[in-house]
């Protein structure tokens, strides 16, 4: 006998879908605190071995982030994340094959707030890599702060993140068995700060360092543009040497990340609030640019390999913009 269940309703799915958001919205505003306090909290009541147990672990398992992280494979294909996927809604495409004995190192654009089309498409399954892209392991970078954290540190491993830094990417670069994807949002937090509906600047001009890794690994380099990142959420007006601007690259300069002043909707109303706006985001992969292998390029061998990139780029966002409703006079600004 076959039991079938009866589908949700559309309100009850909506708010499910507004919940794996808010839940998301949490994890990375609030989480990371929450765990800290946590863990020291611990220490003063009479389940302080819990935090004394963890704190040797940590210390054993110090390397682990920049030595590939450890993924969870239950926690990347929970069901919330198909409920966010749903919510704006998010979708993943290729626009060429990738081979699983090599390794990839793909360039994510724009950085948008929060980053959702990277963290959706490369740390759940909810839009289906794994299938688009069979034999393939996607790792996205974030920042190395992060992984200072307790607790917060295995959340955000278990979805296939690892550190910002060099050691990280190349540990995983360097795999002979091939069939890694590394993930980095070239803008990074800097870029943030011009994540508005409407932008397509992004800070790459000079942004040479994946470039230069690539070379050094002989990796092919994978462009990805997501359209509708930016169009989630509304940002306070921070001109370029206005005193909000100053503050707000002082503190990066200070703490790492930046801090972008962004509203979109409330919970219970729409006309302000932190959850994002419901916004198609379409993240489209392009297709792998061959890098020539050698342990020490020269400034102007970069160069070349970088040029090459942005015009895949320009190309890739021209191809598509259409698609997604982006005006014909709008291109891609690199600051």
């Amino acid at each position: 006998m076959k039991v079938e269940f009866a589908p949700l309703s559309v309100p009850l799915q909506r708010r499910l879908q507004t919940a794996s958001v808010v839940q998301w919205i949490f994890s990375f505003l609030g989480l990371a605190q929450c765990c800290t306090a946590a863990f020291i909290a611990l220490f003063f009541t009479r389940f302080w071995l819990l935090s004394a147990l963890y704190a040797a672990w940590w210390l054993i398992d110090r390397e682990k982030p920049s030595k590939g992280g450890r993924r969870i494979h239950v926690l990347r294909n929970c069901i919330i994340w198909r409920y966010m996927r749903d919510y704006f809604p998010i979708t993943l495409m290729k626009t060429a094959e990738l081979d699983p004995r090599q390794n990839y190192l793909l360039g994510y654009h724009p950085h948008g707030v929060l980053a959702a089309g990277a963290f959706l498409n490369f740390c759940t399954e909810a839009s289906g890599f794994s299938i688009l892209f069979p034999g393939i392991t996607p790792h996205l970078m974030m920042l190395s702060l992060w992984f200072r954290i307790p607790f917060f540190r295995d959340y955000v491993m278990s979805g296939g993140l690892i550190p910002s830094d060099k050691e990280s990417a190349s540990y995983v670069l360097q795999k002979p068995e091939g069939g890694n994807l590394l993930a980095i949002i070239v803008g990074g937090a800097q870029e943030a700060l011009d994540a508005r509906p409407g932008s397509f600047t992004l800070l790459l001009k000079n942004r040479k360092g994946f470039v230069r890794l690539a070379i050094q690994h002989g990796t092919p380099l994978v462009p990805a543009f997501s359209f509708g990142e930016n169009d989630i959420f509304d940002q306070v007006k921070n001109p370029k040497d206005s005193w909000l601007r100053r503050i707000q690259h002082r503190l990066q300069q200070i703490m790492g990340i930046s801090l972008p002043l962004f509203h979109a909707r409330g919970i219970f109303q729409y006309s302000f609030g932190l959850i994002p706006y419901r916004r198609p985001i379409c993240t489209v992969v392009g297709k792998p640019i061959p890098v020539q292998k050698k342990h020490r390029p020269s400034e102007e061998e970069v160069d070349q390999v970088h040029q090459k990139y942005l015009n895949e780029l320009s190309n890739l966002f021209e191809k598509h913009k259409a698609k997604y409703n982006v005006p014909e006079d709008s291109h891609l600004e690199f600051i």
